[in-house]
């Protein structure tokens, strides 16, 4: 396989791995929704720029050094565990408040919005070990120097894109509408999956650990 088919290859899979549900796409949806437009741009951007740390981080090998520091690996995805666990509770405490989009957007900066959407995208190091070993298993032994570089800004576009898509979508007066007729319900539904997510992880992190 040439180094371009293995190249769009990767972004393919890649793509398929940003649109997958999860923790981020529960933010930064509730994000847009709850906060004006532009926030959630700002979350999105936040995403991408989670995700192209963790690809530099695959490109560079350090995902086969985290994997050797065992005790390191489990505190990584034990913080990042009990982070969601949080972000699902807030969500969750938050639920019988009324929507309003211009307290909302008030009390929430895009500085906030931003590094709120980066730290969750940063909270699971799994993403780490499944970009570096999607590279291992589809790069070829010496790829070219141009492929390692185009990988981290071509995820960042992926990542990026992606929220931004999501972002958009979920700030349409229609989908508003819709959750504020059902916000305790989708509030409540959000706050469990990212507890759920959260828990998940930490167990996964201890059982792995204990084996």
């Amino acid at each position: 396989m040439s180094a371009v088919a293995v190249f769009f290859t990767i972004l393919g899979v890649l793509l398929l791995g940003a649109m997958s549900p999860g923790p981020s796409f529960v933010l930064v949806s509730r994000i847009a929704i709850t906060s004006p437009r532009l926030h959630g741009l700002a979350a999105a951007l936040g995403m991408g720029i989670g995700g192209t740390i963790f690809a530099c981080l695959a490109v560079l090998g350090l995902t086969a050094l985290l994997m050797q520091v065992e005790w390191l690996y489990l505190l990584l995805k034990l913080a990042g565990g009990a982070y969601l666990i949080y972000v699902g509770i807030s969500i969750w405490r938050g639920a019988a408040e009324p929507l309003t989009l211009a307290k909302t957007g008030a009390h929430m900066s895009l500085t906030r919005s931003f590094s709120f959407a980066l730290v969750t995208q940063l909270s699971n190091p799994k993403t780490a070990i499944v970009y570096g070993s999607l590279f291992a298993a589809l790069l070829p032994a010496n790829p070219p120097l141009w492929l390692l570089l185009a990988l981290p800004p071509m995820v960042f576009i992926i990542e990026a894109g992606w929220y931004s898509f999501v972002a958009t979508m979920f700030s349409t007066p229609r989908a508003r509408a819709t959750y504020a007729g059902f916000k305790a319900w989708i509030d409540r539904g959000a706050g469990a999956v990212m507890g759920a997510l959260g828990a998940k992880l930490m167990f996964e992190a201890v059982k792995s650990h204990r084996i």
